[in-house]
């Protein structure tokens, strides 16, 4: 029997950014499947999220730099519920030495082998991807996809002396989701027509893993740009790059 809610497959989904993006959907009655690489802490979350009343959530092996994984997950959303509905890809790295309480730039000091795995987990695996599953999120009423970016993509903003982050250049993931913005922008201008929306989401600076303690927005804060974006309504904007429903420069 077809799934009756809508499903969402958010990679990177069993702890920070990604999960709370699983929680907020969860809450509003989505289908979630969280991708993980750990199968084990996966499991985890689902369980957590179980716990606290999200009934329709399950977790799947899913790593981000392993092509065969793409069609693998295609193959069972397909089985288990026949479209996909949103599309959050959440997974990424961030390989640059700083500290991002000061100034500093890695341009003269990063290595092709950290630009060539940066890319690869938050450029090319997001186009693979979203290629791999483009056939289910069609066969939905309203697909949506959402790219986590970061204002570090914004080009306008780092060539800007009086932006707050003019000063920090973290090339090597700042170019990687510069990227990714290209990628939104020229998706969207292929799907136009469609009922598909794509857009690219700035969580904001997280008390994560990567954002470290410094951040100002506690974790779960982190997810909400991504629900947002999420949850379009069918009059909503595509093509675009936003924080909490505000538009940033490209």
């Amino acid at each position: 029997m077809p799934n009756q809610s809508k499903v969402a497959f958010i990679t990177g989904a069993n702890k920070g950014i990604g999960l709370e993006t699983a929680r907020g959907l969860g809450k509003l009655g989505y289908t979630v499947v969280l991708g993980s690489r750990d199968e084990a802490k996966g499991k985890e979350a689902a369980d957590k999220l179980r716990s606290e009343g999200i009934a329709s959530v399950e977790a799947v092996r899913f790593d981000v730099t392993r092509p065969e994984d793409y069609q693998a997950i295609a193959r069972h959303v397909e089985a288990l519920y026949g479209r996909l509905d949103v599309l959050v890809n959440n997974a990424g790295i961030m390989l640059d030495e700083g500290d991002f309480a000061d100034s500093f730039n890695t341009t003269r000091t990063v290595t092709p082998d950290i630009l060539k795995r940066t890319f690869e987990t938050n450029f090319f695996a997001v186009v693979a991807l979203t290629q791999a599953l483009l056939p289910l999120l069609r066969k939905a009423p309203s697909g949506r996809i959402v790219n986590l970016s970061s204002v570090l993509g914004s080009l306008t903003l780092h060539s800007d002396p009086s932006s707050p982050i003019y000063a920090k250049k973290a090339f090597a993931y700042d170019a990687s989701k510069t990227a990714l913005n290209a990628f939104t922008v020229h998706l969207a201008q292929e799907l136009k027509g469609t009922k598909i929306k794509v857009n690219s989401a700035h969580p904001g600076w997280v008390k994560t893993d990567m954002g470290g303690s410094a951040a100002p927005l506690e974790v779960s804060e982190g997810g909400r740009t991504s629900v947002q974006l999420a949850s379009l309504p069918d009059d909503g904007p595509t093509g675009g790059y936003f924080h909490l429903g505000e538009k940033l420069p490209w």
